[in-house]
């Protein structure tokens, strides 16, 4: 870690029935403020997934509030690094899901499929080894970067998953090994593939970023989005060059960023038709 860096940004989930979800939310919120936090929590009947950010020091002071309830003991986190906030505000939420599917009876608490360690599914490809690998991800994160021969369902959100997949063609006994940027959205989306009929299901453990920190950009082309004013960082996890349309709010590489329809706070390829 650099010196100039003086942010820690972390991220982390837990599918868990929280019946007192209404009750949590104030206590959280104290917290954050108290420690100047920045980012998003959000609280569901089925778990907590929260993505903050601040200083050394106050990120451990909520991570050690996080242990004082057994329930979120333990919860694996994705840090990083960064020379600035890269959030604009604390919010403390209150949702059905903590990610959206919509489909009730997918309850990843009662039900999860199978981890694959990055380390094991890098050696799968190091080896060739014949496989399915699936990004779960949206289209737009898709173009900044992705696995080496991964499968674009090319969704728009993630509640189109699961229709997506129907129209899949290979033989469902073929290993599946799925990914996102950290984890969460697979573990409801490897239930779906289950239900669907796929026999070897996968998901890697961490996500993206879990892979990153393990293997580098072993078998990955570019960086990965991310949902923060950064917009992109690279396999050593630091920020890289993406940057957002003003307009659309679709990422945008360096060379998109150099192209003649590209205008500041205007429009982008992307959504420059729409201007016309």
């Amino acid at each position: 870690m650099l010196e100039t860096e003086t942010y820690v940004n972390i991220a982390g989930y837990r599918f868990i029935d929280l019946p007192d979800r209404d009750e949590l939310r104030a206590p959280f919120l104290k917290i954050c403020l108290e420690l100047e936090l920045k980012g998003t929590v959000l609280l569901s009947p089925n778990g907590i997934n929260f993505f903050v950010a601040g200083t050394h020091e106050a990120i451990e002071e909520y991570v050690s509030f996080l242990e004082e309830d057994e329930r979120f003991q333990g919860i694996s986190l994705h840090i990083s690094y960064s020379e600035y906030q890269p959030f604009k505000r604390m919010l403390v939420r209150l949702k059905n899901e903590i990610i959206s599917l919509g489909m009730d009876e997918i309850k990843p608490a009662e039900r999860k499929g199978q981890y694959i360690q990055p380390k094991e599914f890098k050696k799968w490809l190091d080896e060739g080894k014949e496989v399915m690998i699936l990004d779960t991800r949206n289209d737009y994160e898709l173009r900044v970067g992705t696995f080496e021969n991964a499968i674009d369902l090319d969704i728009k959100s993630f509640r189109e998953f699961p229709q997506a997949t129907k129209k899949l063609e290979q033989d469902k006994t073929t290993p599946v090994v799925m990914f996102c940027t950290g984890g969460i959205r697979c573990e409801k989306a490897s239930v779906v593939m289950e239900n669907q009929g796929w026999e070897n299901v996968y998901q890697i453990k961490g996500g993206i970023l879990g892979y990153f920190k393990e293997c580098g950009g072993a078998h990955w082309n570019g960086d990965c989005f991310v949902f923060d004013k950064r917009v992109s960082v690279n396999p050593e996890l630091e920020e890289s060059d993406h940057v957002l349309c003003f307009e659309c709010r679709n990422p945008l590489s360096v060379e998109e960023q150099k192209s003649e329809d590209y205008v500041i706070e205007q429009y982008c390829p992307y959504c420059i038709d729409k201007k016309k």
